[in-house]
């Protein structure tokens, strides 16, 4: 079902001024996702856009929001820049939605900037965070070398990775979330790539992808402590 979505605008840093946020709350809002979008996408983006929904359906609230470079039109924002908005959208989140508790991540750039950001110093109340397509390496070119801040990472982190996904060799990631040990859980799609197209005919389960991630996420989430 469709749920109705809360514009707002936050600011990014300083030098960089505002940006756009969305704030989808179903009413039994257990906690609240903050979302980062992809290198090339924006809040609005339809993936983004559809993991809000199911995650709406599913009782968990989500904050889009827009990095500086999407949201003006210009190059690719600095790591330092990007890190930094992610604050800002943890902070934002926190005042939109005092009661819920938080949680943080995004669509694979979007969850590795974050990510990136909470190994470098833990993010004000987030709980856990999500990845979804954590862009383990470029596409033909598999290398870990983008995993290596995780460990610094406190909290725990859920990662929701296609078996398709050609930004996440299966045989690299596994051994990536193994390190990690009981911080993270890895939860592999089936048949889904990068942008979670899934092969229907192969597909063993019946149940939407968006629909799946929705459910492993609150039920994950409602364990942490």
């Amino acid at each position: 079902m469709a749920h109705q979505a809360r514009e707002m605008k936050l600011l990014a840093t300083p030098e960089k001024g505002e940006v756009s946020a969305l704030l989808v709350r179903p009413g039994d809002a257990s906690h609240l996702l903050v979302l980062g979008h992809g290198a090339s996408t924006n809040m609005r983006h339809a993936t983004l856009q559809t993991i809000a929904e199911r995650m709406a359906d599913a009782g968990i609230a989500t904050f889009r929001y827009n990095f500086p470079y999407m949201e003006h039109g210009k190059g690719r924002d600095s790591r330092e820049v990007c890190t930094a908005t992610v604050r800002s959208a943890v902070a934002a989140a926190h005042r939109a939605a005092l009661d819920l508790p938080l949680l943080a991540g995004g669509h694979s750039f979007g969850g590795r900037m974050t990510s990136t950001a909470a190994s470098e110093s833990p993010l004000d109340g987030v709980h856990g965070l999500v990845f979804f397509a954590f862009p383990l390496h470029q596409p033909g070119k598999p290398d870990t070398k983008r995993a290596d801040h995780l460990s610094a990472v406190t909290v725990p982190m859920l990662f929701l990775s296609g078996t398709r996904d050609e930004l996440a060799d299966r045989d690299l990631l596994q051994p990536v979330c193994k390190k990690l040990g009981n911080r993270a859980t890895l939860h592999p799609l089936d048949t889904a790539d990068h942008g979670f197209r899934t092969l229907k005919r192969s597909r063993k389960s019946e149940e939407d992808v968006f629909i799946e991630m929705a459910r492993i996420v609150r039920e994950w989430a409602s364990r942490l402590k």
